[in-house]
């Protein structure tokens, strides 16, 4: 499993002002499943969406970081929540010194990561 710093925002039911978050993720080495806050996400062709929640079937938007933006799509509202550990990590990619509070909100996320849950899940598919 790779760790990562992602972008993850929920697509269904919000278009572009889902809730959204920025934290770290466990991958496959693909990419095709990604690991995050208790939720295994498969890579998807959606119109909006690239990431399917294996288990509820919310679509989300699941990207790297973009430097010097809020990461956000344009037209989207509302803060990124951002795991505390990642903070300062993100600050030195978008070259800044402060994290602007009107457009995050820092909070902690537990690594909890459904590995096991969800193998169980896709082999009792087959």
């Amino acid at each position: 499993m790779i760790k990562d710093l992602m972008y993850i925002e929920l697509k269904t039911g919000y278009s572009d002002d889902g809730p959204a978050w920025i934290g770290y993720v466990k991958t496959s080495k693909t990419k095709k499943t990604i690991y995050f806050n208790d939720h295994a996400f498969q890579k998807y062709n959606g119109n909006y969406t690239n990431y399917v929640d294996i288990e509820n079937g919310d679509e989300y938007w699941i990207s790297g970081l973009k430097k010097r933006e809020t990461n956000r799509h344009p037209c989207g509202h509302g803060k990124i929540m951002i795991d505390r550990r990642a903070v300062n990590e993100y600050l030195t990619l978008i070259e800044e010194k402060e994290l602007p509070l009107n457009l995050f909100e820092i909070i902690d996320i537990e690594d909890r990561f459904p590995v096991e849950r969800v193998n169980k899940l896709l082999n009792d598919k087959e």
